[in-house]
């Protein structure tokens, strides 16, 4: 007999009740459950007390994962249960899982949990209340009013930004962000509490922050995942947050210059030698991280391999014997520099697809560069997971042996294709249905060509492996145009209505031709991407490139860092899960998570998966 009360599973097959698994501290169940499936085969369960209108938590044991009944509410009535006069009496399964989390593992390291903190309180020191999974727009904002530029043009400039607004300051993204700027930077938002009384001891040391609902609001309008109250991706977050400070600065200083830096690609013809060279304006340095190269492998693959042959019986590790791998910086640097092997390349010089070698290099060093670690792979079943690994990521950093010089003595450009030449007007077909399946599966459309393009229509499952290995590319979502491709080939005609009512927004014939021919003609996306490719329409030359003078907006200097920010996220995906940033202030880490600021102890530097780091000669 099993005198357990909770934890309760009812099997979907014949209505059997029995106790959930057993726990690796000895709580939770008897693990009768999963013993009956064992023996009847019957693999659906349903946890009593998390049955309410809303759905249910359904676990198949034959999947070993949670799983959506889209048909619960007939197999619940078959059992005399009416799900609609149901509530929820017990924790999920989600709820169960972030309890744990938050005791153990990364979720304790990050976020210092066993650590007395000292809180903080004064100008900069203020924390940002969570509207409800807005924790990647409180670490992503904190991180963005430590920067000098960002804090002159809004907090210094607040006064005048507030008596020039708008009738509609609501609608104006100026005002919204010299609003928060003053909130979090003044003081007046974070005062230490008055202490006194029989109550001196009981004081709540933690602030309540302000809320940016009204910022929230503004930034995310129009925005099918920021208009929401989901978890995102601090990444995302940030790009997006870009382009809309690129775009309310058009003609004004813009703050967000001191992000970009132009990169470098390239591309050798490995049938005849000759060489392309591409540039293009990043904010963002995406690095790889190669588990390979981690400095305890052989400690990860015995403890995989233990894993593996717990969950063959059905039980789970113990948390606190997870073994993370451990990975330098370097290898992430290495990887980024190697050089990839591109098949399908067509040459110019031999007129016919070849092998190609490719090459990426800084060409420029920015004051502020933000690293990007690609946590995020394409897990055995298919579905993205996280990387749970631990990243040495020094506080100084040295670049240099990444910047890029551009055309070298002895190498020779790539002739411009011809439409006369042999093959050079071959037509690139693309299987729609695979990239109709990636477009369903929430991929950005010319991503979803690129993936079908390289992976030369070989199927839906490499299509899928090549856009998850790729998603963190900053160039993931522009415009698809075939390597090496002629002009010909890519020739544009825009919509003689569309280009008129673009230009009629005072845009030449020039910037609205090559808005449009991104945007496939539609004039609201061709709009947007005008303002956010401000820069690059300034350019004379937006394509091809080899040694020239850097733009006006883009910074230089050497290639030398210090760490002075960064942003961890704890949980298995970018859409589930907890952000915090840490920031360098004043000599000291202070971690803000949310609404609490405090003095940090030991502020987990290596598993983070933002970084800023400052150019030691950039201007403060």
């Amino acid at each position: 007999m099993c005198d357990m009360t909770e934890n309760l599973w009812m099997n979907l097959t014949d209505g059997s009740i029995m106790c959930g698994r057993k726990y690796h501290d000895g709580s939770g169940g008897n693990n009768h459950a999963l013993e009956y499936y064992k023996k009847t085969g019957y693999p659906l369960a349903v946890k009593l007390g998390t049955i309410n209108p809303d759905g249910a938590d359904v676990y198949s044991y034959d999947e070993d994962d949670m799983v959506l009944d889209s048909n619960l509410t007939k197999h619940l009535e078959h059992f005399g249960i009416q799900i609609a006069k149901m509530r929820k009496t017990d924790r999920s399964m989600v709820e169960l899982e972030l309890e744990l989390n938050q005791k153990v593992g990364e979720w304790s390291v990050i976020q210092e949990s066993g650590h007395k903190l000292k809180p903080l309180y004064g100008p900069s020191y203020t924390g940002l209340a969570n509207l409800g999974n807005s924790c990647y727009l409180n670490s992503v904002m904190q991180v963005i009013f430590s920067i000098p530029e960002f804090q002159r043009k809004y907090y210094d400039g607040s006064e005048s930004i507030f008596s020039n607004s708008p009738a509609d300051p609501t609608q104006d993204f100026s005002v919204q962000m010299s609003k928060l700027a003053v909130g979090l930077l003044s003081g007046e938002y974070s005062k230490a509490p008055t202490r006194g009384g029989s109550d001196a001891s009981e004081a709540d040391e933690e602030q309540p922050g302000i809320k940016p609902l009204m910022f929230k609001t503004l930034i995310g309008k129009g925005h099918t995942e920021f208009s929401t109250k989901r978890q995102q991706d601090a990444q995302e977050f940030f790009s997006h947050f870009l382009d809309l400070v690129e775009r309310n600065s058009r003609g004004q200083l813009n703050p967000a210059d001191c992000f970009k830096f132009e990169v470098e690609e390239r591309i050798q013809c490995m049938a005849s030698g000759m060489v392309l060279y591409n540039k293009r304006t990043d904010s963002l340095l995406a690095l790889p991280v190669p588990l390979d190269s981690a400095l305890n492998k052989s400690e990860v693959d015995a403890f995989e391999a233990q894993r593996a042959e717990l969950q063959m019986r059905g039980e789970r590790m113990d948390p606190d014997t997870f073994v993370r791998s451990h990975i330098p910086l370097s290898a992430c640097l290495d990887a980024f520099g190697a050089a990839e092997l591109v098949d399908g390349f067509y040459s110019t010089a031999v007129n016919k697809k070849v092998t190609a070698q490719k090459t990426t290099r800084l060409q420029t060093f920015p004051d502020y560069l933000t690293i990007q670690l690609k946590k995020f792979a394409l897990g055995e079943d298919w579905l993205p997971k996280k990387l749970d690994v631990s990243v040495i990521m020094p506080h100084e950093l040295d670049l240099s042996s990444l910047r890029g010089h551009g055309l070298q003595p002895g190498e020779e450009i790539l002739p411009e294709g011809k439409a006369t030449h042999e093959g050079s007007t071959q037509t690139v077909e693309l299987d729609e249905a695979v990239v109709a399946h990636l477009c369903d599966m929430g991929f950005p459309i010319e991503a979803c060509k690129k993936a079908v393009y390289f992976t030369e229509n070989s199927g839906i499952e490499a299509a899928t492996a090549w856009a998850m290995e790729h998603v963190g590319d900053p160039d993931f979502s522009d415009p698809f145009v075939p390597p090496n491709a002629s002009k010909s080939e890519t020739a544009f005609v825009a919509d003689p209505t569309a280009l008129a009512t673009v230009m009629s927004m005072g845009f030449t014939e020039e910037q609205s031709t090559k808005a449009l021919k991104a945007t496939d003609n539609n004039v609201e996306r061709a709009i947007d991407w005008i303002f956010s490719h401000a820069n690059e329409l300034d350019s004379s030359s937006m394509e091809v490139a080899s040694e020239g003078p850097v733009g006006p907006n883009i910074k230089d200097g050497p290639g030398k860092y210090q760490l002075v920010a960064f942003i961890s996220h704890m949980g298995t995906s970018t859409m589930v899960g907890h952000y915090v940033c840490h920031i360098l202030k004043e000599g000291r880490w202070v971690i803000y998570n949310d609404s609490k600021v405090a003095e940090s102890e030991c502020p987990p530097k290596d598993l983070g998966y933002l970084y800023l780091y400052r150019r030691v000669s950039a201007p403060s």
